[in-house]
């Protein structure tokens, strides 16, 4: 068979059995994951997330998920649990224990000591029938038909339905406690998902002069405005000072090369009436999305009536928003 279309159909079979997986924990959702969800909701405590193995790797990234959308966890690796780190655990906690087997050394050991805590003790489990899901007070059934893995032994299928049925846990507390992007942001204030979230116009428009002509106002003086301000536009206003429209430099070119008879030629003579504006308490992703869904590189910023200055596509990259 030709290599890469042995390549691709493997691809396609581990994709299709990983997606045959997690549709169908559909089925196995029951009162026990309800309760769980309720449990936790109701909890004084924090989530405590264990496993081994792959399992362990799985428990981190639910435990990352779960802490950016408003719930406490922290991670707890099931073989240090044994050796001090169940110091940890508070009787008010819920643990979590991801397995595939749920019938490991290291589960055996490990679920009796935290019964003896008094934590409620969830199973994260691909085996119902497990010493782990018989010892639990509640159990989230991931159970597989066989792993992706030719031979059915590396973790691949069940590592995947885990970490989706960790997602749906979160997102279910999540939806519960009402946690919104205003408080997502409050987690998440670096990088470029953070600003998106709590960068606003007002902040990117620095300490810039406002550039505006009146609308008498002749070619020279429209020229001078915008290369002095250094913005790549000028605010066209009224006498009342309000915006009538504005002039980039790209107009200028335009008008050049449509005629030279320029002597005569005021700001209402070029501008574009009624540009797109924004105001300054908007948030700045907001900007960026009316800018390319215009297919245009700067918005007029408004602080009410009045023009509190340009906010530029540029100045939006250099915030990494973009």
């Amino acid at each position: 068979m030709n290599l890469a279309k042995n390549i691709r159909n493997t691809a396609l079979r581990v994709l299709q059995n990983e997606a045959e997986a997690i549709l169908k924990l559909k089925d196995y959702l029951n009162g026990d994951f309800e309760a769980c969800v309720q449990h936790i909701l109701q909890s004084k405590g924090r989530v405590v997330i264990t496993g081994i193995g792959k399992s362990a790797i799985i428990a981190n990234k639910i435990v990352a998920t779960l802490n950016s959308t408003g719930t406490p966890a922290l991670f707890m690796h099931a073989a240090d649990a044994i050796h001090g780190d169940l110091g940890m655990i508070q009787s008010d906690d819920v643990v979590i224990c991801i397995s595939k087997s749920g019938n490991t050394p290291e589960i055996k050991v490990l679920v009796p000591l935290l019964k003896r805590l008094g934590s409620v003790l969830v199973a994260l489990v691909s085996n119902s029938q497990s010493y782990l899901a018989e010892q639990a007070d509640f159990v989230l059934n991931a159970t597989i038909g066989e792993e992706a893995c030719p031979n059915n032994l590396a973790p691949t299928t069940s590592t995947t339905v885990h970490l989706a049925l960790g997602d749906a846990l979160a997102v279910c507390l999540l939806e519960a406690r009402g946690f919104t992007s205003e408080d997502f942001a409050k987690y998440h204030p670096g990088g470029s998902l953070g600003k998106q979230l709590y960068l606003k116009v007002s902040d990117v428009l620095g300490s810039n002069e406002v550039p505006k002509v009146s609308e008498n106002a002749n070619l020279a003086e429209v020229i001078v405005e915008i290369s002095g301000k250094r913005l790549g536009a000028t605010a066209v206003v009224d006498g009342a000072d309000c915006l009538k429209g504005i002039i980039t430099d790209g107009d200028l070119r335009r008008m050049l090369q449509k005629s030279l008879d320029i002597q005569h030629l005021k700001a209402s003579d070029i501008m574009t009436a009624s540009p797109k504006t924004i105001s300054k308490d908007e948030f700045a992703i907001r900007a960026l999305n009316l800018m390319r869904n215009h297919n245009i590189t700067q918005l007029v910023a408004m602080d009410g009536e009045k023009i509190a200055g340009f906010v530029h596509i540029h100045e939006l990259m250099k915030e990494g928003i973009v």
